[in-house]
């Protein structure tokens, strides 16, 4: 990878410390940069500006009192995790003019943009008046809005969204009413921290999700373990299904379905998404995407060269096929904000894309994705395998090792890497990260089998969970385990095109197992081959797909036709449980 030449600022004339003097003509020490809006996108490019010029002119304006806080961290002052609400500060206005040296005005609303006398028209909303301010390079960072449908009995008491600290305060004021129903309508990263965070408060909480699975970014047999741990802990969750309209009631409110059901609540908080807050790029007349995204360059700039543009606000692309994308996360917020503020002071800095790399963690179970799930490259047409496996997080022999599932995409041509997903406890959060890094750096499943990670017992396995990902991906696609997915098996089983082999101990096989499977434990395999007929196919599995790939690979070099069922018994039970739901 070639590095990128770093541009110093330099007082003008200033030919000292080698470095390179950025001159923008009619900029020079006067350079006057304005941002809109602040939170992680703007702040962070506003603070980067500050540390490449001393003598820039910087001016923040945000529309509401916070300028930059966290709001990864408000379902948790919700549920009372965080206790300190200051703590959600990240920077307070005092701060950044204090440490930083710059201009923050909030409460205040850049209302115009004009292009060609390169000014912006800004509303100070606490004093009622409008003034118009020049800018050299102006950085948009407006973020996004969270979509609150036009229905009927939207704007009752206690229907909430949850984007800012005055949302969340709404939220905890109405929770102190005495709320004991609650319903949440989305089930999305965001709507399934409020779930978590109402159970804590022992509110009877209801989850609403139009599809047919909880957390849509993730593939649907990833998401069962959560599922599960959701209705065992009383959580009511409703798939395939949306709200129609609320009502009031005597109780509080009266949530309508689309099927034709009614929920009771005296809360309601929507989670279903968020939309880009485009308008005003669109009437100053820069370009945007379909879904209303502010399209930029790989170095940010929008279609105007003096007007750079980051955050939830934007269209960028995705790093796996380089397509046009939008992702709402904090994390390329601040790299984007970062990068801008460079680049509108001289800099050549380009911005690689996203991969939605993110992570939840509910009631106990952690969920992460990164790169491509099966949705999105269906829709593309792409041709791709996937396997799955369920090691445990550390050494087995150590105490406190604990189950998680690792399921990778990938190209069956190169075995590039294309997505990577994961559920479970401990140590989901460690592969998720090795693997997106894997997903930006253009590894294949190859290199995932040759990756040298740190191994102690308390901390991980001599061929840890990454390895495993890679040694099977390489077996199925170098011919040596070839395999069946539990969907694949379904289809298999409803048209009798295969047997199937379950080659786990009796007991186990006893407990629970594959509809019409034979058992006939891998130990016993090899004595007990005359049993099999020749002319038939085999599916092998086991618990988790270790023992199933011992008994393939004994077929195999007996002349069987057989694959091996991937990730095992696990996998068809997590994607039995969502075809059940």
């Amino acid at each position: 990878m070639v590095a990128r030449k770093r541009r110093i600022l330099l007082p003008m004339g200033d030919a000292t410390s080698g470095g390179m003097v950025v001159n923008t003509p009619g900029k020079g020490l006067n350079m006057k940069l304005v941002i809109v809006g602040g939170v992680a996108g703007g702040a962070s490019a506003a603070a980067r500006a500050r540390r490449l010029s001393e003598t820039a002119e910087i001016l923040i304006v945000e529309r509401g009192p916070d300028v930059s806080f966290a709001n990864c961290g408000l379902p948790y002052y919700v549920g009372g995790t965080i206790a300190d609400r200051q703590k959600l500060l990240v920077a307070t206005p005092e701060f950044l003019r204090k440490r930083f040296r710059l201009d923050v005005r909030t409460r205040s609303e850049v209302r115009s943009i004009d292009r060609e006398q390169h000014t912006v028209t800004i509303a100070d909303l606490e004093e009622q008046r409008e003034y118009t301010v020049p800018y050299d390079k102006l950085i948009l960072a407006p973020g996004a809005a969270a979509i609150r449908p036009p229905l009927p009995g939207l704007d009752l008491p206690g229907i909430h969204v949850l984007r800012n600290l005055q949302d969340m305060d709404r939220i905890k004021g109405n929770l102190q009413e005495g709320v004991h129903q609650a319903v949440v309508v989305g089930a999305g990263f965001i709507g399934l921290e409020l779930v978590e965070n109402l159970l804590e408060l022992g509110v009877e909480t209801t989850l609403v999700e139009l599809q047919n699975q909880i957390l849509p970014p993730l593939d649907r047999e990833l998401t069962s373990p959560l599922l599960q741990e959701l209705r065992r802990r009383g959580v009511k969750v409703i798939l395939g299904d949306a709200v129609s309209a609320f009502e009031s009631s005597p109780d509080g409110l009266s949530v309508q379905l689309k099927s034709g059901g009614s929920l009771p609540a005296q809360m309601a908080i929507l989670g279903i998404g968020v939309r880009p807050e485009s308008q005003l790029a669109v009437a100053a007349g820069l370009s945007v995407g379909p879904r209303g995204g502010i399209q930029v360059d790989e170095f940010l700039r929008t279609s105007d060269s003096d007007i750079f543009a980051v955050g939830d606000a934007i269209e960028t692309r995705e790093v796996v096929f380089g397509q046009p994308t939008q992702v709402p996360l904090a994390g390329p917020a601040n790299r984007q904000g970062r990068i801008a503020a460079e680049n509108a002071l001289g800099g050549e800095q380009k911005f690689r894309g996203v991969q939605c790399t993110a992570i939840l963690g509910c009631c106990g179970i952690t969920a992460a994705v990164t790169g491509m799930g099966e949705k999105l490259l269906q829709q593309r047409g792409v041709d791709y395998r996937t396997v799955t496996i369920h090691p445990q997080h550390h050494a087995g022999y150590y105490p406190g090792a604990e189950q998680m599932t690792l399921k990778a995409l990938f190209e069956p041509q190169s075995g590039r890497l294309l997505g990577a997903q994961g559920t479970g406890g401990a140590g989901v959060d460690k592969r998720i990260d090795v693997l997106a890094v894997a997903i930006q750096a253009g590894m294949t499943i190859y290199d995932l089998e040759q990756m040298e990670l740190a191994y102690a017992p308390q901390f991980g396995s001599a061929k840890d969970p990454v390895n495993m990902l890679g040694f099977v991906a390489a077996g199925l696609l170098c011919g040596d385990h070839p395999q069946i997915r539990a969907r694949e098996l379904s289809e298999y089983l409803s048209a009798n095109q295969s047997v199937v082999l379950d080659v786990r101990t009796p007991s186990e096989f006893d407990q629970a197992h594959v509809p019409n499977a034979i058992n006939i434990p891998v130990d016993e395999l090899r004595d007990r081959l005359s049993e099999l007929s020749r002319g038939t196919s085999f599916v092998t599995y086991c618990q988790v797909g270790m023992r199933g790939y011992l008994a393939t690979r004994i077929l195999l070099q007996a002349g069987f036709d057989v694959r091996n069922l991937s990730g095992g018994f696990r996998s068809w039970q997590q994607y039995t449980y969502q075809e059940s739901t």
